[in-house]
């Protein structure tokens, strides 16, 4: 029943119309975030019980708004806990209006508290810490190399870098060699290779024909996202950067970087695979830079005129 008794804990034949719409929700989702949404829908599941509310049927857009001022005010949740608690929770009346179980969604039109992020001042690497970065793992071994250059020059994330194949990076298209990957949401891509990247690519890959690209030193199995988190702090650690870089800050770095370089927001939202470009502008550093502002180029255009 895709672990239903996370969910319930009960045997499925005890399951009430509410469980079972939950766990049909659940089954888009897997690991993680399975975990977390399932927690999500029992906390939410328990506060109707107190209300003496049905958690699929009975909840009018009064009582979600009242849970959302609840876990504020009673729990002392910051924002983007209730935003990401809410997101499971709407999400589960969404797909049972869709499945037919209710007519109409009492979270669409709450009122949530908004997060909002701003990706240009998340900690990153500049052009120069940056290039020191990817010198410094070129230093250490092949496979330092090859995990800076994924992460810093492909700006993969961590998940997509450990699972690159041999076989990923074997063919060629349109004159260019190219990495094949499965990317969030299970969205498939393909990406240029430059020289550099396949160069630290192939070091890595040595002798070997197929299998994973990045491998423990100690058994040769796969790299895991832990792994290769302690790779970039040793990285970090030789280059004398005091940072606290993660993997995913080299993905922003490459982000900040390629834009810093004048690439045009549209390609760098191609590049790093992004669904909105407003998520690929909020990593834009410089947007709040006073000489690019617009003002300056409309004030030349109207000097004719005025």
């Amino acid at each position: 029943m895709l672990h239903a008794t996370a969910l319930t804990g009960l045997t499925p034949r005890t399951f009430t119309p509410a469980q079972m719409a939950a766990i049909g929700y659940l089954a888009r989702y897997q690991g993680g975030t399975f975990d977390l949404y399932a927690r999500h829908l029992r906390e939410w599941f328990a506060w109707c019980e107190g209300q003496n509310l049905d958690p699929l049927t009975g909840p009018t857009r009064t009582h979600v708004e009242l849970y959302t001022r609840h876990r504020m005010t009673d729990l002392g949740n910051c924002v983007s806990t209730i935003s990401n608690n809410m997101s499971a929770i709407k999400g589960f009346f969404r797909f049972a209006v869709i499945d037919g179980l209710i007519e109409r969604n009492p979270a669409e039109h709450a009122n949530v508290p908004k997060v909002h992020h701003d990706e240009s001042r998340l900690l990153g690497l500049d052009r120069l810490e940056l290039g020191n970065f990817i010198a410094t793992a070129r230093d250490l071994s092949p496979q330092h190399s090859a995990l800076a250059h994924l992460l810093s020059f492909l700006g993969l994330r961590v998940s997509e870098a450990c699972a690159v194949q041999i076989e990923d990076f074997a063919d060629t298209e349109r004159g260019h060699r190219v990495l094949h990957l499965v990317g969030k949401g299970n969205k498939p891509a393909t990406m240029p290779l430059t020289a550099p990247v396949i160069g630290a690519m192939e070091l890595a890959q040595g002798e070997r024909t197929a299998g994973p690209l990045l491998v423990k030193r100690k058994d040769g199995t796969q790299l895991d996202r832990s792994n290769a988190a302690a790779m970039v702090a040793t990285i970090c650690r030789h280059a004398g950067i005091t940072k606290q870089i993660s993997p995913h800050s080299l993905r922003h770095s490459m982000i900040t970087n390629a834009l810093d370089a004048g690439v045009p927001l549209r390609d760098v939202q191609i590049a790093a695979r992004h669904a909105d470009p407003r998520t690929t502008v909020g990593y834009d550093r410089a947007r709040e830079n006073l000489d690019r502002h617009a003002i300056h180029a409309l004030t030349d255009y109207l000097a004719g005129a005025c």
